[in-house]
């Protein structure tokens, strides 16, 4: 099967999307398909062309940003040629050009299914509700271009004011996740390297620095978190410098962070390959996701750290509740309320047997082969009815 991705940032852009896709493209590689991603030139040091585990990359070259989005106007001009050779279609949503790409997959009678990973919500201000106009807009148009629709959950579906009107044609798949096998000498040195010692509880958060990531509320919980374990310690693993659109909101939380980057409550690490996460994750004793927007539908992380028997501490956002909900592996916190995320996260640092949960059990699930075999599936029952 010749399979065609479609998605505004793949790697080396970072974020739950992008990896969603890559895992996913390269399961489809390693079972035999022809796969190619087509995305865009973000950053202009990156080649237009080229092959990464399997995978051939069609980078789109870029003439501007608009907010969070770029410009790319011999998008849809390569897409025609793209959309042509293949069989199947798969966009993933939010993104801007998947209404023209869907077009072209109606026109030329190929199979196109939309993977919807969140509702957008910009920051507020005129320019931004313009362009969340424009996004819905767009979203709505690939939707009924699209044949079918795969979402995480169907707690977020029924929940999201998009997803609620194409049930017709919805599937909930869970979403693919792997990480490497971290040795117990890696381990160790993470441990060392950022001064990690026993009865001292790390707490994990593992996301950009954004404003829908809800940083704040982790940040005004950690006083109630201090008072029971005074030495609890925040591993911030991601982007937290110059990320797009959040410059306003880091100026005004940094201050209060710096103070406990100084005590030694707080420590940035950057974004970490899969390699530094699979290390990453034995270091905590809680992982949290204190999302406070429909832009967060699951959070991948929540099962990274479930992999590695490490419980988490979610937001009641539809979606973002489920793992700990399936898995009995955490406590789900009420959204922005910061005691709540504290008294959640207390309550798990208490009981932490409690948590642990079957490992390998969510390892299963969620291995990017099993999620292959269920779109391989549908795409298969797609086509036979074209």
């Amino acid at each position: 099967m010749k399979i065609l991705t479609v998605l505004t940032y793949y790697r080396p852009h970072t974020s739950g999307l992008t990896i969603y896709a890559e895992r996913l493209a390269q399961a489809f590689a390693k079972r035999g398909h022809e796969v190619t991603v087509m995305t865009t030139q973000y950053d202009p040091s990156l080649p237009l062309k080229e092959e990464m585990d399997g995978v051939k990359i069609v980078r789109v070259p870029v003439i501007a940003r608009v907010s969070k989005g770029v410009l790319a106007p011999t998008f849809g001009l390569i897409a025609t040629k793209l959309v042509w050779e293949h069989d199947v279609v798969q966009m993933h949503l939010p993104q801007f050009d998947a209404p023209g790409v869907a077009f072209r997959a109606r026109l030329f009678g190929k199979p196109a299914v939309l993977t919807y990973h969140c509702d957008v919500q910009l920051p507020q201000g005129l320019f931004n509700r313009f362009v969340n106009l424009v996004v819905d807009f767009q979203n709505h148009m690939a939707g009924l271009l699209s044949n079918h629709i795969v979402t995480y959950t169907q707690d977020y579906a029924d929940n999201s004011p998009y997803l609620s009107r194409y049930a017709s044609k919805l599937t909930p798949i869970l979403p693919p996740v792997q990480l490497p096998d971290a040795t117990p000498e890696a381990i160790s040195a993470f441990a060392e390297t950022n001064l990690i010692r026993e009865r001292n509880p790390v707490i994990g958060m593992a996301a950009r620095f954004a404003s829908e990531k809800g940083v704040e509320v982790l940040l005004d919980a950690l006083p109630l978190i201090l008072k029971k374990y005074p030495k609890a310690q925040v591993l911030f693993a991601g982007t937290y410098q110059n990320v797009m659109g959040e410059q306003a909101y880091s100026d005004r939380l940094m201050p209060r962070i710096h103070e406990y980057e100084i005590q030694g409550h707080w420590k940035f690490l950057g974004n970490l390959d899969p390699v530094q996460m699979a290390a990453y994750y034995p270091s905590l004793d809680v992982i949290t996701v204190p999302s406070l927007n429909s832009t967060e539908a699951f959070g991948l992380v929540q099962i990274e750290a479930m992999m590695n028997g490490v419980p988490s501490v979610p937001s009641a956002l539809p979606g973002v509740r489920q793992p700990v909900k399936m898995h009995n592996m955490g406590v789900v916190s009420e959204i922005g309320n910061s005691e709540s995320l504290a008294n959640a996260i207390l309550e798990v640092l208490d009981h932490r047997q409690k948590y642990r949960g079957n490992p390998e059990f969510i390892k299963e699930v969620y291995a990017p082969d099993s999620v292959a075999q269920e779109y391989e599936t549908l795409f298969e029952s797609l086509m036979r009815k074209k």
